[in-house]
């Protein structure tokens, strides 16, 4: 049980060591990451329409 608290004191210790981010940069990150993930999202979205487009052209090419 010793070993138990022990672990969590020094977490505790160790978070308060801890250099966190200040609330704007916290906001400007995430909004880096969103938007980021949109715009991979839009990129990926164009791509897959683009290829089932192509391959539909192809496939009815063949018919």
């Amino acid at each position: 049980m010793g070993r138990i608290i022990s672990f969590f004191a020094e977490t505790a210790r160790e978070l308060k060591k801890t250099s966190w981010p200040t609330r704007g940069d916290l906001i400007r990150s995430s909004a880096v990451v969103l938007a980021g993930a949109v715009f991979i999202g839009a990129y990926v979205a164009v791509v897959d329409f683009s290829l089932f487009q192509v391959v539909s052209l192809l496939l009815d090419l063949a018919r």
